[in-house]
Formats: structure tokens, C-alpha cells, sequence
């Protein structure tokens, strides 16, 4: 019966795997079979199951909003020069065939967590830096891979990131606790990537190169099929290309200290939309009409015809899952092989990669492994206090959101390395690409996974600033006496 009760699981990484298929489509399918297995198993009717569906999609409802805001954020900030001021406040730096990488791994970190958008902020900086690494002469690998490791910077610290929204909201935590929890370790690994990416560089020439003679030097097939994918991306070259005051940069500075401050997400994302259209308005990249009808409605619109009702079928799908313990097999392995809680948390993010491997998406993966990992530590974690159980929700979020963006690009099927490798090839022309070519110099992502499940493994987060767990003397595995 067990194994039965895995079936929608198989099913549902069927046919996004074998028969490529939209989660759009497949959530569902997934969701209705889980459903007939349901009623096969607790001998029960349609209403019931389908009930257990709709317990676990209330719980996101306030999910829902937060990514409106974000998507009309992440609209507002790549058009009307946000974006495109952070590319080249940090370009200013200078590109040789020995820093290509490095720039590119900075300036894409910087543009992922103003918009929020891995695909976005690859889309808009693949063509940039693959064709100044041509001029310059640096290993093309090397680059495509630092700028897929630095776009999904954002999307797992970021505010607006669509992965931070859901992971968080299926824990419970707040989304500026988890930036704080992780703030120190991130920029950790993302000081390692960079010198290791570095390092990796010594050996190129010194030639330099400019933005925009990179810019000019994208032929026009390249820029239809960027306009056909990510109309937005070709937006942002253009203002990179033609350049935008400084000051633009400031609506992410105004979101970031906002949130430090405590103000609820919506207010802060809020904040990000009005003062991207003061500050637009003053560099002609935007007027009234123009932010309201088409960046706020476009971004309102991406987030509903896709994302949002995504994230419905697929919470739904984990609800009726874990409504008939279909995973119990797995928590109860888990807790066997664990002989502390920081084991346990490691076995935790273990779960996280595997259900990524599994499903072949970061948010399907959220979705999914968020609730039962919460079990699991609910069930088997004795806390001294609320806030002790809330630190390892934190973990738990973190979790899901590290393994789902960055171990992604450890798997050769997974969505986003089959994107980005895509991307790359319909600009970059020369050359076709494969995910492998990215996973293979992708040292960012090997730092970030790597380290958090050896730091939680270990226990030797307890000497990372705001990483660390809660100690033995405040929470244990239950069954130990």
C-alpha cells in the first residue's frame, strides 16, 4: 500500500521529466490521480479528497498577493532602468579576459535580487557578457556558468524571488527573518565562488572591452529570439546600451532598508513599484500610463496566468499527499538515520534535493517537500521554546529555497539549466550549449549546496552569524532520553 501511495508522485515526475510537460498541466494530472488514490485508500468519495486539496491551497492564499507585487517589482525594476543602472554601476569596475566571469557573477547577483528573476536576469545579461568574453577573449564557459550561478543568487535570497515568497509562506516565517538567517552564509559563499571563478581566470589575457561595443555586436537573429523569450531582457540592453542615471539604483535601496525596518513585505514591495516610477519619471524611462497599463498589468498578469494558479495545483497535490502519509516511509528513514537534530535538519535538506532531482522544478519541489519536512521535525524535534522551533523553520525554508534554485544546476533535466543553456545558445550563436556545460563550471552552486548541508550535518554553523541552530540544550530528537 505504501508503494501505491507513491504512484501520483511517479506520475507527476513522468510527465514533467520523460514527457516534458508544463506543471500547468502536469499539477493537475498529478493532483487527480493523487485524489483516485485518496479514495482508494481511505475508501472514501470525491468531496473528501478533494477537500484535503483545498485545506492545503488556503494556507498560501497570502502567498498569492505577495507574488502579484513581486512580479509588478520585478517588471517595474528591469524597465525603467533599475536594472539596467546596476549593470553598469558595477561594469564600471572594468572587463578583462581574467575578470569577465567575476563581473558577470557580481552583476548578476546584484540584478537577480533587484528583480527577483533567475530566467530574467539571465535572459538580460547572458547576451552582455557572452559576447564582451568574445571580445575579450576569456573562456566562454566559465562565464555562461558564473552568470547562472549569479542570477539565481537573487532568486534564492532575494525579497520578491517567487522560491523565497513560497518557501517562507509554507513555513510560517517571515521573509526578512529568512534573509537574515541566511545573510551571512550567502555572502560567504558568494565570496568563495568569486574567488574561486577568479582563480579559474588567472590564466586569460589581458584585453579589455565595453558594454556597449558587446551590445552592438549581438546580431538581430539573436535579438528576436530574446524578444520572443523575455521581451523585457531586450528593454534592459538598451538602456544598458544607452545608458541611465546612477540614482536609479536607489528603489532597491529603498525595498532593502525598508524590509530591515521591519515593515510588512507588501508594503516594502509596494514602495519598490511607487519609487521605481518617481525616479523613472525624472529619467524619462517611464511615465504614469505606462507604469500603470503596462508594467503593473504585465507583471500582475505573468503572475496569474502562470505562477500563481502553478502554485495552486502543486500545494494542492502536496496536501493531499501528505493527508494520506504518503511519505511516511521517507520521514520515518529519515529519523532512523539521525542520531541528533542537526542530523535530522541535514536529512531535511537532503529530502529538498531529491524532490528537486524528482520533479525537475524549484517551486514543484517547494511545494511538495515543504510539508513534510515540517512534519518531520514537528513530530520528532522537542523544543524548549516557540522560538526555537521558529529558528528551525528558518533552516527548513532555507532549505527548500537553497536545494530548489542552486541544486538545480546540478541536475542536466531540471528546468533551469535546460533554460538557461537554451538562452545562451539563441544569443550567443556560435555556439550550442548544453546544461552540462553550465553544471560543470557552475562553482557557485557546488559552494552553496555544499557548504549548508556539510555546515547543518556537522553543527559547525554555530560559528556562522545567524546561520546557527538551536544547541543540544534547547532542542533534541524526542526519542532520545
Amino acid at each position: 500500500m505504501a508503494a501505491f501511495k507513491f504512484l501520483p508522485l511517479i506520475i507527476f515526475a513522468c510527465l514533467v521529466i520523460v514527457f516534458k510537460l508544463d506543471l500547468l498541466l502536469a499539477a493537475p494530472i498529478a493532483t487527480f490521480c493523487a485524489v483516485g488514490v485518496y479514495i482508494i485508500v481511505n475508501k472514501s468519495n470525491f468531496d473528501t479528497a478533494f477537500d484535503r486539496c483545498i485545506d492545503s491551497a488556503k494556507h498560501i492564499v497570502l502567498i498569492f498577493f505577495i507574488l502579484m507585487f513581486a512580479y509588478g517589482v520585478a517588471e517595474c525594476f528591469m524597465a525603467t532602468g533599475v536594472g539596467a543602472a546596476l549593470i553598469n554601476l558595477a561594469l564600471e569596475l572594468g572587463v578583462t579576459a581574467k575578470t569577465i566571469a567575476v563581473v558577470a557573477m557580481l552583476v548578476t547577483c546584484l540584478l537577480s535580487t533587484a528583480t527577483g528573476s533567475s530566467w530574467g536576469t539571465f535572459a538580460a545579461c547572458a547576451p552582455i557578457f557572452l559576447w564582451l568574453n568574445h571580445l575579450v577573449g576569456g573562456s566562454v564557459l566559465l562565464t555562461l556558468s558564473s552568470i547562472a550561478g549569479g542570477s539565481c543568487f537573487g532568486d534564492n535570497i532575494g525579497m520578491i524571488s517567487d522560491v523565497t515568497v513560497l518557501s517562507c509562506g509554507m513555513q510560517d516565517v517571515k521573509i526578512i527573518d529568512r534573509l537574515k538567517h541566511q545573510l551571512i552564509w550567502a555572502f560567504g559563499c558568494l565570496s568563495i565562488g568569486m574567488i574561486i571563478v577568479f582563480i579559474a581566470g588567472l590564466g586569460l589575457p589581458d584585453t579589455q572591452a565595453d558594454a556597449a561595443t558587446a551590445i552592438a555586436q549581438i546580431p538581430q537573429e539573436a535579438r528576436l529570439a530574446l524578444e520572443e523569450e523575455r521581451p523585457s531582457a531586450l528593454a534592459l540592453l538598451n538602456q544598458v546600451q544607452i545608458g541611465v542615471p546612477y540614482y536609479m539604483a536607489l528603489p532597491l535601496v529603498i525595498v532593502i532598508a525598508l524590509s530591515f525596518m521591519k515593515l510588512h513585505t507588501m508594503i516594502c514591495l509596494a514602495a519598490g513599484m511607487i519609487s521605481s516610477l518617481v525616479f523613472g519619471y525624472f529619467a524619462g524611462t517611464t511615465d504614469l500610463n505606462a507604469w500603470l497599463n503596462v508594467l503593473l498589468y504585465n507583471g500582475f498578469s505573468d503572475a496569474g496566468s502562470w505562477v500563481i494558479v502553478m502554485m495552486l495545483w502543486v500545494s494542492a497535490f502536496g496536501g493531499i499527499m501528505n493527508s494520506m502519509n504518503a511519505f511516511e516511509p521517507l520521514a520515518k528513514l529519515v529519523v532512523k538515520l539521525s542520531r541528533n537534530v542537526q542530523q535530522l535538519m541535514g536529512w531535511c535538506g537532503i529530502l529538498c534535493l531529491g524532490g528537486n532531482i524528482a520533479l525537475a522544478d524549484e517551486a514543484a519541489q517547494v511545494a511538495t517537500i515543504s510539508p513534510i519536512i515540517r512534519e518531520i521535525v514537528e513530530k520528532n524535534v522537542e523544543c524548549k521554546d516557540e522560538s526555537d522551533q521558529y529558528r528551525l523553520r528558518l533552516r527548513l525554508a532555507t532549505f527548500t529555497s537553497a536545494m530548489g534554485i542552486y541544486g538545480s544546476q546540478m541536475i542536466p533535466w531540471h528546468c533551469f539549466p535546460v533554460f538557461f543553456a537554451a538562452i545562451a545558445s539563441a544569443v550567443y550563436p556560435l555556439r550550442t550549449f548544453t546544461p552540462l556545460d553550465i553544471i560543470g563550471h557552475n562553482y557557485m552552486s557546488f559552494v552553496v549546496v555544499g557548504s549548508l548541508l556539510l555546515l547543518t550535518f556537522t553543527g559547525l554553523d554555530r560559528y556562522v552569524p545567524m546561520l546557527h541552530l538551536p544547541g543540544k540544550d534547547r532542542v533534541r530528537l524526542k526519542s532520545t532520553k
